[in-house]
């Protein structure tokens, strides 16, 4: 009787509550670690390639003028020179004068210096906006997220090798989006620090920031300055959105500091010279021009669209929510968009949609920078779309943690076997994207390789002969990623890239070998 009412009892004893007050199940407590650690993976060896390729760099196109210029004249003469003479991009000089006066030990580094600033700034990023919603940051899903936007960045566009391995490209289309980033890093930083003298710091560095990437890079000028202005708007204390000036402020100073630095450069000897070099052209307010930009930024986000690995971005995002929900299932209570209690339902919505006339109207500036600069042919100028492919990304993948940090907890409470699938769908999207990124890679690997090899035993002639007192020696062209090399031209007194080879050689002249 007793050992069958022990047994009796064993059998009516109620298993372990399953609800939402125990938190996930085990399956949902350790399958978005694994999904993010396999994205980990894959994304990182990607970006990694990217990295060693870095190793092989070889001067190409503006790297030649860069280089002797560098080592010539110093990091002060070269900034001098882009002022009168090229552009009247200083900070953009100045960068190039530092990376070029070491030799080719600068390039070769650079793009391991983007990926790994780039990685802490994303990271950094997203644990802000998962503390916001209330969740704790899972570090191994924010590192998996941002490996994945950046392989994404490098590897999903056209022109891969001038956006991560290109000096020139990198320094004036990609390192002002890491620059960008954390100087957004500062200012979440500094806005609510309880000092006044680190506000005030936050705000100078937001005025002397600004200034700087306008004489860096236009095109992130023009995608930074609009994205300033509408979240100076959007930031205005009646709108309670924010309870002080200070963000509103140093929106204001931003643009300000962009302002400044675009007319140093447009009023710059360099860009004079520039412009006078281009042909009469209609004005860019005009119904043709603006016509023709806007077919050209159709046909650049004819080109985006067509690459379906970027919606890989939204998928990491929908994991890094997941992720961060399903480990902290009970959030404090925050709206959707991280936004104080306070603030209308219709400013948290314009807060909401603001990534998209960013990416929109800012692609559009862009296209009419790129028409402006380099004509009918300028919107294939690939590299520059950087400046609104990372907010792109970083629009898409922020969409997708606000969706799975809204349906994670609903659905582990409610339907478990969702919440997996959810995990595994994003997980095999992003994994997907990632893999058809490889042949891209792999052709990129071959052709880098091969001219490396190819570039340094020229090299060697060439410094041979050069040291044996030739003042004329041949030089055979080695094109990579549609960039300029000698003999560009027909005209040698208007081939500048075999004069800047001449001149970094030291000798008088090259002909075609």
């Amino acid at each position: 009787m007793s050992t069958m009412a022990a047994e009796g009892e064993d059998l009516v004893t109620p298993s372990p509550p399953t609800g939402p007050d125990t938190g996930p199940r085990p399956l949902l407590r350790t399958l978005p670690t694994a999904a993010a650690a396999a994205l980990a993976t894959a994304a990182g060896a990607l970006v990694a390639v990217g990295c060693f390729l870095g190793l092989y760099i070889r001067p190409t196109s503006d790297d030649w003028c860069a280089a002797w210029k560098a080592r010539d004249l110093g990091v002060l003469g070269i900034t001098a020179d882009f002022y009168t003479t090229q552009n009247g991009r200083i900070a953009n000089a100045f960068l190039s004068g530092l990376l070029y006066s070491g030799g080719p030990a600068g390039t070769k580094i650079l793009p391991t210096l983007i990926a790994v600033c780039l990685t802490a700034a994303l990271v950094l990023l997203g644990r802000r906006l998962l503390r916001a919603l209330g969740h704790a940051p899972p570090l191994l899903a924010l590192t998996a997220c941002a490996l994945t936007l950046q392989a994404l960045l490098y590897f999903a566009g056209t022109r891969s090798y001038q956006v991560l391995l290109w000096a020139p490209a990198t320094i004036s289309h990609t390192v002002p989006s890491v620059i960008g980033l954390w100087a957004l890093l500062l200012a979440l930083a500094t806005l609510t620090h309880p000092h006044p003298a680190v506000r005030t710091a936050g705000f100078a560095g937001a005025l002397l920031t600004g200034f700087a990437l306008a004489t860096l890079s236009e095109p992130f000028a023009l995608v930074s300055g609009l994205l300033a202005a509408l979240t100076a708007v959007l930031c205005l204390p009646r709108l309670r959105l924010t309870a002080t000036w200070r963000p509103f402020t140093w929106c204001l100073l931003w643009c300000a500091g962009l302002a400044c630095g675009l007319a140093v450069l447009y009023t710059s000897p360099g860009a004079r010279w520039r412009r006078a070099q281009q042909p009469e052209k209609p004005p860019l307010l005009s119904a043709g021009e603006l016509r023709a930009t806007f077919e050209d930024w159709l046909r650049m986000w004819d080109t985006v669209t067509g690459q379906w690995a970027y919606l890989a971005a939204a998928a990491a995002g929908l994991l890094l929510g997941l992720a961060a929900t399903l480990r902290t299932p009970h959030p404090a209570p925050v709206s959707a968009s991280g936004a104080r209690p306070g603030a209308g339902r219709t400013t948290r919505a314009a807060l909401l949609l603001l990534p998209l006339p960013v990416v929109i109207l800012g692609s559009f500036a862009v296209a009419a920078g790129l028409r402006s600069g380099y004509g009918p042919t300028g919107w294939t100028y690939a590299r520059t779309w950087t400046s609104f492919l990372l907010p792109m990304e970083l629009a898409l993948c922020g969409y997708g943690v606000l969706l799975g940090a809204w349906a994670g907890p609903r659905l582990a409470a409610r339907r478990p076997a969702a919440a997996a699938a959810a995990t595994t769908a994003a997980l095999c999207l992003t994994l997907a994207a990632t893999a058809s990124l490889v042949p891209h890679l792999q052709q990129l690997t071959t052709t880098t390789v091969a001219r490396s090899i190819a570039w340094d035993a020229q090299n060697t002639r060439i410094r041979t002969e050069a040291a044996h007192g030739a003042t004329d020696v041949g030089y055979r062209p080695l094109h990579i990623a549609h960039l300029a090399e000698p003999f560009f031209t027909a005209d040698y007194d208007r081939d500048w890239v075999a004069a800047c080879v001449s001149r970094w050689y030291g000798i008088d002249r090259i002909h075609r070998r």
